[in-house]
């Protein structure tokens, strides 16, 4: 059986949308059986699209589905290149009429498109079992919404149904590799260490161009030839399960052992055991080998029953998010900006905590509580960017911070310009987990 490529064309939601012509490209000029994912869903990005949703029942999946996939879907129907993604987000059956117009407009054969659901754990059925697992803590929250990552079984038996095209929700986002090497060599749920193998190989692409060099590049430190043209990743996966990682063809950016290595290590807390919905995969014993330029191997990677509890996240009413920015250039401008933070601290008393942040001088490394500026000596930066954010249960008080913050131009101190404010609603999140037949997957054709 022919091996499987897999292309990653986007590793998170505003991914740049140019990356799937040099993908597809690529998948085509090698030839045989090939998938093109992408992965658009972030916890913060699903929050996102759940307000959108709210706002519009015709919105809540990714912003740039047209700009991804209009400019491909006529090349990977011809091809034969499936898509998979979870950029249906709040809304996968949405998205996935979007791109049957999409199809239409193009003249394009219409396109077999299959929607997984079962993720959304919000409604009436699932909330008995939502409040048990997050306990009390679960009493006094307002849900907005709540979302389990699903696996990799759904998607599979979509594409053995025959989809050409398969839109999840929240999905863990290896398992958009993992469900089309399940379907694709006929491996069952529980052959652990190949579906943890594919599951490692999903790993290596879901975050895009950072395998090829793009979150690893360090100026004299590790070096990356034409990052202004960084390549997006591409896996071969053998029947084994085992992967060799490249790039798109004529792309900037590099793949060998030290960018797999960094991103196959991306937010694992345990080698030994990388938990997700699909199996529990153990790399303590991987091998990483680059057997010619930008292409890298990945061997023994082992593979565990998978937890018995599905991980779910839980969105909820956090009140209202008050910002704003005003500049200080010039001979005393941080002592200018600082005087600034310390009149509206004064001025919005008993609103609540103020985070300040001085951006470039104290932002990244700074605190909520302003310990670590306050324990800065005042210095001589002459171009500071101060920046003030507050959160409050109610609108009419979180407000104040945006108008308070455009006083500064006249009422001091000197030089401040460039005021920028905003307030929106703020969902928080938290997590917990579910018994996983408690949230069966399934999928559905639309039309």
């Amino acid at each position: 059986m022919d091996e499987l490529l897999v292309g990653c064309a986007a590793g998170f939601s505003g991914d740049r949308t140019d990356a799937a012509h040099a993908v597809v490209d690529t998948l085509v000029r090698r030839g045989g059986p090939a998938v093109l994912i992408f992965e658009t869903l972030a916890e913060r990005t699903l929050a996102l699209a759940q307000l959108a949703l709210r706002d519009n029942p015709q919105a809540g999946y990714e912003p740039l589905l047209d700009d991804m996939v209009a400019p491909v879907l006529a090349r990977c129907l011809a091809h034969g290149i499936r898509i998979v993604s979870n950029f249906g987000a709040a809304n996968p059956r949405g998205a996935a009429l979007r791109i049957r117009e999409l199809a239409d407009q193009q003249g394009l054969r219409a396109p077999r498109i299959a929607v997984v659901t079962g993720d959304d754990v919000s409604g009436t059925d699932h909330r008995s079992a939502l409040q048990q697992a997050l306990g009390a803590a679960g009493q006094r929250m307002e849900i907005a919404s709540a979302n389990a990552y699903l696996g990799a079984e759904a998607i599979a038996a979509a594409l053995r149904a025959g989809a050409d095209i398969v839109v999840t929700g929240r999905v863990a986002d290896p398992s958009l590799t993992v469900g089309p090497a399940m379907a694709h060599y006929g491996w069952a749920a529980d052959d652990w260490d190949r579906i943890a193998r594919a599951t490692m190989a999903g790993h290596l692409l879901e975050c895009g161009a950072q395998v090829c060099g793009g979150y690893y590049a360090d100026p004299g430190f590790k070096d990356v030839p034409d990052l202004a043209r960084v390549g997006f990743p591409i896996a071969r996966i053998d029947a084994n399960g085992d992967c060799t990682i490249t790039k798109s063809d004529g792309t900037g950016g590099c793949v060998d052992e030290h960018t797999v290595k960094e991103q196959l290590l991306y937010e694992v807390h345990d080698p030994a055991a990388y938990l997700t919905p699909d199996v529990t995969a153990d790399i303590a014993q991987a091998q990483v080998t680059r057997i010619a330029p930008d292409t890298v191997r990945l061997t023994g990677v082992r593979g565990h029953p998978r937890p018995a509890t599905l991980k779910v996240n839980v969105f909820h009413q956090h009140g209202w998010l008050a910002e704003g920015e005003i500049s200080y250039a010039g001979r005393g401008a941080e002592a200018r900006a600082r005087l600034a933070a310390q009149v509206l601290q004064q001025r919005l008393a008993g609103c609540g905590p103020l985070r300040v942040d001085l951006l470039g001088v104290a932002s990244v490394l700074g605190d909520d509580a302003g310990r670590w500026l306050s324990a800065q000596a005042v210095g001589h930066s002459q171009d500071v960017r101060l920046r003030v954010a507050m959160n409050h249960a109610e609108h009419a008080v979180a407000q104040r911070l945006p108008r308070e913050v455009t006083a500064l131009y006249t009422c001091g101190p000197a030089g401040g310009g460039g005021v920028r404010t905003g307030l929106r609603a703020r969902l928080g999140t938290v997590s917990c987990g579910m018994p996983r037949e408690q949230v069966p997957a399934q999928f559905e054709f639309i039309g």
